[in-house]
């Protein structure tokens, strides 16, 4: 188990803790006041607006249950992302929305959650995020108040988290498996030349030189460092680019999205592995419009493809049930 901390800011606290209580892996929570101004601020103070601070829930939760990337596509569901200093019937700059973390190595999924929605949904979300300045516990009456008190007021939709789980049944099963990469000094001799030059150093392969470009086999592709998951046959479509295209990945928690402007003037949004970190390739809005309108290029030197018939034989036999 991987205890992490994690502290959500979504309006109103109440809706908030009680959502994510809800979801596998969360250990503990406690309400309370975010980066405020005043040292230990009463409810009263904090809703005066003059503490600057923000209502947030302290989440312990077990990272190895329930990764980062995919606690934060459950907390995003909880808010309007796009609206500033209100949730529900509250406004306020104490119902803003923020996602602090005390762990530097958190802001990587952090700014990979809110990338990926702003290139889903064509514009930025209000969503505050930063490392935690300060955080003091909400009196005794706030703690687990919609656990003691059912029928009080909540402006989150509860039985989304339900949803939310069933939904997202690959990324719990990928997640439960504990995939690892080799430490980065062993790649350049345990990887292919060209397969670390992708994935460390983000090379790209050239058009329609590798062979999964035309391969439509049935069977998963994985991280070639790390043999994590990451997309189906079943998602994989020709898109003429010359590199294989998906429309999206086997569990989004495996996928780390950042902005690329390595090509001045021509801001891309590039695709990483969530466990391993490998370059992988670039996401396009220009996909399928019936299957969700996004291209994730791929390298594919970045992949190892693992026929359906040989799952079982080489420990995937628990992703059958999710393809097609």
């Amino acid at each position: 188990m991987e205890k992490q901390d994690i502290y959500l800011a979504g309006g109103c606290f109440w809706g908030t803790e009680a959502y994510l209580k809800r979801l596998p892996g969360v250990l503990a929570t406690e309400v309370g006041y975010a980066n405020s101004t005043v040292a230990d601020p009463t409810y009263e103070e904090v809703c005066s607006g003059e503490t600057g601070a923000a209502e947030a829930v302290r989440v312990t939760y077990d990272a190895d249950a329930l990764p980062l990337p995919l606690f934060l596509e459950a907390y995003l569901r909880t808010i309007d992302p796009f609206s500033l200093n209100r949730q529900g019937n509250d406004c306020g700059t104490q119902y803003r929305t923020g996602i602090y973390w005390v762990d530097p190595a958190d802001e990587a999924a952090v700014v990979s959650a809110l990338v990926s929605l702003a290139r889903v949904e064509g514009k930025m979300p209000r969503v505050e995020y930063g490392p935690l300045q300060n955080f003091s516990p909400a009196e005794a009456y706030h703690q687990d108040y919609l656990g003691r008190n059912p029928f009080g007021y909540c402006h989150v939709n509860l039985a989304d988290a339900r949803a939310f789980v069933a939904e997202h049944a690959a990324d719990f099963a990928i997640a439960r498996e504990g995939y690892a990469a080799p430490a980065r000094e062993q790649l350049a001799e345990l990887l292919d030349p060209q397969v670390f030059e992708v994935t460390q150093n983000a090379a790209t392969d050239r058009p329609h030189s590798h062979p999964y470009d035309q391969l439509f086999e049935k069977g998963i592709y994985v991280d070639a460092v790390s043999g994590e998951p990451l997309f189906r046959s079943d998602d994989k479509f020709d898109a003429g680019c010359g590199w294989p295209s998906f429309t999206r990945p086997l569990a989004s928690s495996s996928i780390i999205e950042t902005v690329d402007g390595s090509i001045p003037g021509m801001p891309r949004v590039e695709v990483r592995s969530a466990v391993a970190d490998s370059h992988l390739g670039h996401v396009f809005p220009d996909g399928p419009s019936d299957a969700g309108g996004q291209r994730y290029c791929i390298n594919g030197s970045a992949l190892r493809f693992v026929p359906a018939d040989k799952l079982d034989e080489e420990g995937y036999g628990y992703v059958r049930e999710y393809l097609d």
